[in-house]
């Protein structure tokens, strides 16, 4: 008998061992599910709309179901009190209880500085990893992904679990597909790959995969949510179950921000940008519209301000921060421009409540929560031209312009130029108009919406997959 016989007995008897367990382990679980509601929310303190789903989706099901348990798997070090404080004192959201809390040792197998190359799979099959431990911990009847890690539902219903999920925006998109054939770089294309036609051709190729088998985990779902018309397209396409997809608009504050008064100092007028420091919502080009429109702006008008306001992550985002700051000083802006980290929610409404506008910069916006509150504030919307600001949100109401849509710096410049100079009376106009297309994405809209597609399994019960 060769060493390579007894090799391959080896790995075959190990591998044995490890499925019995395998299955061992998930049969024991299953028979152990307890009636709850768990969320698969590994980062609970990254402060963005995402966070806010979570805590009204938590909101939502308690109250449609008092006696389901709402259970969170966060890998942050968190208490039941402290998350529940956290909705109430960041968003706003108040829960009827804390919800449980299961910890999560495992994260950094799906952060992103773990996998500097092939980051999408990495992070994909980190997260069936992840979920494994979750769901060792606590087996729960319903599994709610909340994050968008879809590989996780093949391993949910494993367990035995209905899963339900709310997608803020899909993993890999067609459009994404187009940049790379397109050779286009940006932040999620880097400048190698886009100048070599080989690297091109085979990430085209790796997309294609992905993609393929994102389709067939994302079909383990009972039920997606999606969160606007360009997510929801993406994923009847991908996922293929458009019977089973909903489209459920984020949570947006528009109740306290709609008791702000619509008239704004006009001494300074300030720009609002509201925004994870992330690559993707592109804080710099905001930076540089800003300086070309105070450089285009006549003498005798009033110098303007810009705020930033946003939420770090990690190292990275804080990183991205200072390099913001410095270019700032850069472009001789320092003393236009001002940095809000972390702000509480409180005052965040202090600050729509000064803005003349509000600036938004990502390409392919999934959704635009942000967008949404500076309409809901009377802080007029300059939003890019695409996905959910563009399908969505920046639309006419009642016949009126509800705000800009725009692509580059310069007509980026041009916008912020046009409410500058715009009369009083046509800004409160506009204003006014974006305030009440801003209650079609209302906190209330999203309860109702979210309860209207949980309640048909939620009242069905435990049925087997």
């Amino acid at each position: 008998m060769t060493i390579w016989v007894l090799l391959a007995q080896l790995i075959f008897s190990f591998s044995a061992l490890f499925l019995s367990i395998l299955s061992l382990s998930i049969f024991k679980a299953r028979s152990n599910r307890k009636r709850a509601v768990a969320f698969f929310h590994p980062y609970t303190n990254d402060g963005g709309g995402g966070e806010r789903v979570l805590w009204c989706a938590v909101s939502a099901i308690q109250q449609e179901n008092p006696d389901l348990d709402c259970v969170v798997y966060t890998g942050d070090d968190a208490s039941p009190q402290s998350l529940a404080a956290r909705a109430l004192d960041r968003f706003g959201v108040k829960l009827l209880c804390p919800p449980q809390v299961v910890r999560l040792y495992k994260r950094k197998w799906i952060e992103e500085a773990t996998y500097p190359r092939f980051t999408m799979v990495g992070q994909s099959f980190g997260s069936v990893y992840l979920s494994w431990e979750a769901l060792c911990k606590f087996t729960p009847l319903y599994y709610f992904d909340s994050s968008g890690y879809a590989f996780t539902y093949p391993m949910a219903r494993m367990f035995g679990c209905k899963v339900f999920c709310y997608t803020h925006y899909p993993t890999i998109s067609l459009d994404m597909l187009s940049r790379v054939r397109q050779r286009s770089s940006m932040y999620n294309n880097d400048v190698l790959i886009a100048g070599s036609i080989w690297l091109s051709r085979f990430k085209i190729i790796y997309y294609m995969f992905f993609g393929w088998m994102y389709g067939k985990v994302g079909s383990c779902a009972h039920l997606a949510m999606v969160n606007s018309s360009w997510t929801r397209s993406h994923i009847e396409k991908l996922w293929k179950i458009p019977e089973r997809t909903k489209r459920v608009y984020p949570p947006c504050d528009t109740s306290a921000l709609q008791a702000l008064p619509l008239e704004r100092p006009t001494k300074i007028p300030t720009i609002i940008s509201v925004a994870q420091f992330r690559p993707e919502k592109a804080h710099a080009l905001q930076l540089e519209a800003f300086s070309l429109a105070v450089q285009r702006l006549d003498q005798d008008s009033p110098r303007p301000k810009l705020q930033f306001v946003g939420s770090c992550r990690n190292k990275q985002d804080e990183e991205r921060l200072q390099k913001l700051k410095d270019k700032s000083v850069e472009l001789n802006m320092e003393k236009d421009v001002e940095f809000y980290k972390n702000v509480l929610y409180r005052d965040l409404i202090q600050l729509l409540g000064g803005a003349v506008a509000g600036i938004h910069s990502m390409m392919d916006e999934h959704f635009g929560i942000s967008v949404v509150e500076y309409m809901a504030a009377g802080a007029i919307p300059i939003a890019h031209n695409s996905a959910g600001p563009k399908m969505d949100i920046v639309q006419e109401e009642d016949g009126l312009p509800t705000g800009f849509l725009a692509c580059n710096v310069e007509e980026y410049a041009d916008a912020i130029l046009r409410i500058l100079r715009m009369p009083e009376t046509d800004r409160l106009k506009m204003a006014a108009a974006a305030r009440k297309r801003a209650c079609s994405f209302s906190e209330q809209r999203f309860y109702e919406d979210f309860k209207a597609a949980i309640h048909p399994i939620l009242s069905a019960g435990c049925v087997s997959n």
